[in-house]
């Protein structure tokens, strides 16, 4: 053979990996055998094509189904996406009639519709793993509505709260995160299939029976949009940086708490490694690998977005990068909820630690402010600045606050050598918790009130 012949046909093979999306779109076969199903089923309906065609359809996607999920079924890179590889395979077990299905249809809106079909099935199923994971954390929320430990303000100790009332925060972000995928979903729930190439089909077609027997609330409004709309694919990757930005938070106190300098929590053997060569280590890589697989998904929202950015109406190439990122998110959000999960389960929570943390700081500093303005009638910033000559008195004595007599406390400033010895009981960590009684707030009875809330809207 000539060299030029070789060049020729190693070029030609070069481009048609370059070309194909068969080795990464089979992933929706499901959804693509589900939909061609639904075209033929309204194509007979219509008396497009005979019933009896119809049905040899069917039964024969079925058959390709089976093939692929048997592992049978051989995906070459010559079919160049999945639609191809699914009908020529079918047109292979049932003939002329095989080549009857791809009527009042184009790959453009073929392709739009299994992607949205599977972005609609992901969303659900995030959803769920959602529900489950706040359900953990409510459970743990609702053992330790009196487990006190420091709430913080740029990491430094601030004010004491209970750590329930901590994990109903991460509760409410993924209730928030549920909430944007519940919203996505009824947004997005229409199907474009019919639209065709760009501009619709002449044949006599009834895009709302398509859409019923797929499960799309109706069909979408305008084939033009249709066909290179890909909002639905960059909402749920939205959505789930979102979310996994949330997970990376709770991943970064999970860490943080477990080091020698916090020692608040313990975490499973199972989801924690010793070193290689320090035996003595336990080192917390799974909430680590949580952290960084975060930009990871934050990395497929932004190529995609870039991919869009630029495309004309209606279809382009172009769009065919937009399923990998998808793919790779959604696996990579399925198994983080599912392992977090199992994470904050197995838990281990070191009660003492945390309460004897919170005697550092002064952290019901703002009670003796707040006491002041309400009892001495003082402006706020007065008793501010009263509060930081407390402050300094504790740390010359090497106490906390919450721990001086009420001697040491009138002895800090002259504005307060009078006041009443009802003050230390307001300067006392377990109450100056307990003082927070607005809605949403940290005490006790708080906490339980919104953990009611909670299981309420869970159920």
């Amino acid at each position: 053979m000539a060299s030029g012949q070789i060049l020729k046909n190693t070029n030609a093979k070069l481009l048609d990996e370059f070309n194909a999306s068969v080795m990464f779109d089979k992933e929706l076969y499901a959804q693509d055998i589900k939909g061609s199903i639904a075209h033929s089923k309204m194509l007979a309906l219509q008396d497009i094509i005979t019933v009896e065609d119809q049905e040899k359809i069917e039964a024969g996607l079925l058959q390709v189904k089976d093939e692929i999920e048997s592992g049978v079924f051989e995906w070459k890179i010559e079919h160049e996406d999945v639609h191809m590889a699914v009908e020529n395979r079918l047109t292979q077990i049932i003939g002329d009639a095989g080549g009857r299905l791809h009527t009042a249809r184009s790959r453009n809106d073929q392709v739009a519709t299994d992607f949205a079909l599977y972005v609609q099935d992901k969303s659900l199923v995030i959803k769920q793993k959602l529900k489950t994971l706040m359900k953990t954390l409510v459970n743990i929320a609702d053992k330790h509505t009196e487990t006190l430990i420091p709430g913080m303000t740029h990491l430094q100790h601030a004010q004491p709260i209970n750590f329930g009332f901590h994990m109903l925060a991460y509760a409410n972000m993924f209730k928030r995160d549920f909430e944007r995928f519940e919203s996505s979903y009824k947004r997005n729930n229409n199907c474009p299939l019919g639209s065709a190439a760009l501009a619709g089909t002449p044949h006599n077609i009834d895009r709302f029976k398509t859409a019923e027997l797929l499960g799309f609330d109706a069909p979408t409004a305008c084939a033009l949009d249709t066909s290179s709309n890909r909002d639905f694919a960059l909402e749920i990757l939205f959505n789930i940086s979102t979310s996994m930005m949330h997970i990376s938070r709770l991943s970064e106190e999970l860490i943080l708490w477990s080091s020698y300098e916090f020692g608040f929590v313990k975490m499973s053997d199972e989801y924690a490694t010793t070193s290689s060569i320090m035996p003595q280590k336990k080192n917390p890589d799974v909430p680590e690998l949580l952290r960084g697989k975060t930009g990871r998904v934050y990395g497929n929202l932004i190529s995609l977005l870039t991919v869009m950015k630029g495309l004309p109406l209606a279809y382009n190439k172009d769009t065919q990068e937009d399923k990998e990122g998808v793919f790779d998110s959604v696996k990579t959000m399925e198994i983080s909820l599912d392992i977090l999960t199992a994470v904050m389960d197995t838990l281990i929570i070191n009660v003492d630690t945390m309460e004897k943390a919170c005697k550092v700081g002064h952290l019901s500093a703002t009670d003796l402010a707040d006491y002041l303005v309400k009892k001495a009638n003082m402006p706020f910033r007065t008793a501010y600045y009263i509060t930081k000559d407390v402050v300094a008195m504790a740390n010359k004595l090497n106490k906390d606050m919450s721990e001086l007599t009420i001697e040491e406390l009138r002895d800090a400033n002259d504005e307060v050598k009078d006041i009443d010895k009802e003050i230390i009981s307001y300067l006392d960590l377990r109450n100056s918790m307990n003082a927070r009684t607005s809605f949403g707030g940290t005490s006790t009875a708080a906490t339980l009130y919104q953990i009611d809330i909670f299981k309420d809207w869970l159920k």
